[in-house]
């Protein structure tokens, strides 16, 4: 710069009474290529992006037609909407696959959820039917987002942009996970393996929760007095939800179970209890924040423009968090139950925007904690090695430390925990795994921990990558930690689950020697969800994982005869080769053989290829084929139920109408009344007696049969014909037991019964009580016997009259 221009620069600096003013400076071109930005996390929403999506979400919720419905309904509206075309306005989806995304079976999808969108006029279902007659797939239209499109300014009216990030707002939530063919895993949601009852609620819980959430994590908490017992964060999470405070308070204690939401409680220097903050983790995890971190220092944040009303948050509750206690130090706490908040006595008044400068930390020196160590701000060795790390992480986000020499913590006696031994690993710093609670956790916080970790499987099996572990943030570990239980459940199918930890660790410390170390490992997350976790199957036996098998620990048969056929191959070829050319040298007949090779490969493809073609033929064809059956099934069913009742005419009654059938029933039955009557009384000898007996029998029972049904029925004729095959077989009943009582004097009932009676007296000279109960039970079964004989009889002589052959008289 010459000696005139910086004269003139610092006149223009010292201009406006001495006052410096900044100038515009030139920036030097960035050095490197410039770096590709790929899409933020999920649940990284901007402001805009979290006031948008958050409106869409409250108006769908407060459609008229969702009043009174269960969550599991308001929910699958949710999802609807975030799976629906932007082009066609129109979503289509398969009953299980819904199912999934609200944790809930296909079977009650079917039979209750989909019933109440129909009822609740909010969505236009159309069903197609599945093999069983349920309702398979689902073509759905919202039909408030329908009525909404094009509208300016209607929360509803999302572009496609906004619906692809709610989507990806609900999979990061919600998602349950898939498992690509290609072994691939898409790790599930954060709730995604939380199904059965409530959980619809949960997850539509955690979703609005993570709407109202803060960059740093902290939501939002509703004003007002609210009950003392249950706190205000239940209470916030209850007008979310639209419910009682109990009831949030019950999803809120199951959402901290699994680590998704936690209350902090701030406390005084006096050990008074203070304000408690509602955080959610993994949204701050996105953000880059440690929303326990801020929640503990209670700084004062900036008002943000999308919540200048305060009915935006927590529904219609006008809250605001007191921010002004630097003298408070907070301790988070999992329950709250029976402990008074002060903050809940009284009402907050209305919200309004702060006017005081942010809180910042300065920058402390001259002989305070930490300062002389080195530069890091580390508390002295034995006192808690490791307790600097990320403040407020659970012992759940820690990882497994390797069994070393330890001291007591600042004078208290040593603790013992629990050692994994881990045999035939390739690691060796894996050999004994000492399983520790860093970050003095409570009891609570372990406990989970412990539950999490499915009887401490986990951190066994990922004990070979400790210091990739350390690497991680807690929403990376939340993902790689679901990414190894499905890792280790896939493995229990295919070996004994006691020994699917060992294997994954030996898998991982396998792969990670074939890496070089842990040195070389530049993105953790990428390489233990690509490469260190991810079975490698090398041929088509499940159980193999780089040409061993899983279950025996030795060389996979498979890949050994894969191996094999390729040696053979190689030196039949390498024969031939020699063989032709034999006075060549070594490099013409390298090149020749490896020229053959590529050969032998492009007709063994083209051959795979063929096969696979005309296995997928004969898949379409055997599916072509069903089709047709199917079709063809359908048609006949189809004409059968539009045929005419058979009896009456009457169209569509699938040959038979529901009277005609009570009255064939009822025929039925009295035909057998009958013979029950004519069986004991007619001589089965005389066709001309069973005829005449049988007339008459038969005119008094249709006489008794129209008595009893018109006394009834009173007058009405369908109540009548419903009536008569209950009536009638009723008095088959009455004249079966009539038959069986006729039957018991007779001669041979008698004779059977007194046989029986003398030979349990021959046997037990004194029990005459037991041969008298023998004796009856003979004579039953002998009268039983008979009047089946006799009604065989009797259908015998029907018989022949009527084929015109005289009955065979007995002799």
């Amino acid at each position: 710069m010459s000696v005139g221009a910086a004269s003139a620069a610092a006149l223009i600096d010292r201009a406006c009474g001495g006052v410096p003013r900044r100038r515009l400076r030139s920036v030097p071109v960035q050095a490197g290529p410039v770096p590709v930005r790929g899409p933020a996390h999920p649940l990284a929403l901007g402001r805009d992006a979290r006031a948008r999506v958050g409106g869409a979400v409250r108006a769908l919720l407060d459609v008229p037609g969702l009043d009174g419905v269960s969550d599991a309904v308001r929910l699958a509206v949710i999802v609807l909407v975030s799976r629906t075309p932007s082009e066609s306005g129109v979503v289509e989806i398969r009953t299980p696959e819904l199912g999934r995304w609200l944790g809930l079976s296909a079977s009650y999808v079917a039979s209750d959820v989909v019933p109440a969108l129909r009822r609740s006029g909010v969505v236009d279902v159309e069903t197609a039917e599945g093999e069983f007659g349920q309702d398979i797939g689902l073509k759905c239209k919202v039909l408030p987002m329908w009525a909404a499109h094009g509208v300016v300014g209607h929360p509803l009216a999302l572009a496609k942009k906004e619906l692809a990030t709610l989507l990806r707002l609900l999979e990061a939530v919600m998602a349950p996970g898939w498992v690509h063919r290609d072994g691939r895993v898409t790790p599930a949601g954060l709730l995604g393996s939380r199904t059965g009852r409530a959980a619809a609620t949960d997850r539509l819980a955690l979703l609005l929760l993570v709407l109202e959430a803060r960059e740093n994590g902290r939501v939002r908490q509703c004003g007002g007095t609210v009950n003392t017992r249950r706190g205000r964060a239940a209470a916030t999470v209850a007008r979310l939800l639209g419910c009682k405070a109990s009831r949030g308070e019950r999803v809120l204690e199951r959402l901290e179970d699994r680590g998704l939401v936690q209350r902090v409680r701030v406390a005084t220097a006096s050990g008074l209890a203070h304000r408690t903050r509602l955080v959610v983790p993994a949204v701050a995890a996105a953000h880059g924040r440690d929303g326990i971190a801020d929640a503990r220092e209670d700084r004062l944040e900036a008002a943000e423009p999308e919540f200048s009303d305060p009915a935006v948050a927590a529904r219609g509750s006008g809250a605001s968090d007191s921010e002004t206690d630097p003298q408070a130090s907070n301790v988070p706490v999992a329950g709250e139950a029976g402990v008074t908040d002060p903050a809940l006595a009284a009402a907050l008044h209305t919200d309004h925007p702060p006017v005081a400068t942010p809180v910042v930390s300065l920058a402390l020196c001259g002989g305070c904690s930490g300062e002389g160590r080195g530069g890091e701000g580390r508390r002295p060795e034995y006192a808690c090695v490791r307790e600097d790390g990320s403040m407020g992480a659970s012992a759940a986000d820690q990882p497994p430390q390797v069994d070393g020499p330890r001291g007591p913590l600042r004078g208290e006696q040593p603790e013992e925990f629990p050692v994994v031994e881990v045999r035939g690993s390739a690691n060796p710093t894996a050999r004994r795994v000492r399983l520790t609670v860093v970050d003095g956790e409570s009891g609570p916080q372990r406990q989970r921990w412990s539950a999490r970790l499915d009887d401490l499987r986990l951190p066994a099996s990922l004990a070979p990558v400790a210091a990739l572990w350390d690497r991680l943030s807690s929403g990376q570990r939340a993902v790689v930690r679901r990414a190894a239980e499905q890792a280790v459940g896939v493995l229990s199918g295919l070996v004994d689950p006691e020994s699917a930890p060992q294997l994954l660790s030996d898998r991982l410390a396998d792969r990670l020697a074939e890496t070089g170390g842990e040195a070389l490992v530049r993105e953790p997350v990428g390489w233990l969800l690509g490469r260190g976790l991810v079975q490698r199957q090398l041929c088509g036996d499940r159980r193999c994982d780089d040409g061993i098998r899983l279950d025996t620990r030795g060389d996979c048969p498979g890949c050994t005869a894969v191996t094999a056929e390729r040696r053979a191959v190689r030196a039949r070829v390498r024969d031939e080769v020699d063989a032709e050319l034999a006075g060549a040298g070594a490099a013409a007949r390298h090149t020749a053989i490896e020229e053959r090779l590529r050969e032998w490969t492009v007709l063994e493809a083209g051959r795979i290829r063929a096969r696979h073609t005309r296995v997928a033929d004969e898949v379409e064809a055997r599916r072509a084929a069903a089709a047709r059956r199917r079709q063809a099934e359908e048609a006949a069913e189809a004409e059968r139920r539009s045929a005419a009742c058979a009896e009456c005419g009457l169209p569509g009654a699938a040959g038979l109408c529901p009277e005609c059938t009570y009255r064939r029933r009822a025929d039925a039955l009295v035909h057998e009344a009958v013979d029950l009557a004519v069986a004991v009384r007619a001589d089965l000898d005389d066709p001309a007696q069973v005829a005449a007996l049988t007339a008459r029998c038969e005119t008094d029972t249709r006489v008794l049969l129209a008595e009893t049904c018109r006394r009834s029925g009173s007058g009405d004729e369908a109540l009548a014909a419903f009536s008569a095959p209950q009536i009638a077989e009723r008095i088959r009943g009455e004249r079966r037991a009539s038959a069986v009582r006729r039957l018991l004097v007779s001669e041979e009932a008698e004779a059977e019964a007194q046989a029986v009676y003398d030979s349990v007296l021959r046997q037990r000279p004194r029990g005459h009580h037991a041969a008298e109960a023998a004796a009856e039970e003979a004579r039953h079964r002998t009268a039983v016997y008979l009047l089946h004989r006799k009604l065989g009889q009797l259908q015998v002589l029907r018989a022949r009259v009527a084929a015109g052959r005289e009955p065979r008289r007995a002799s």
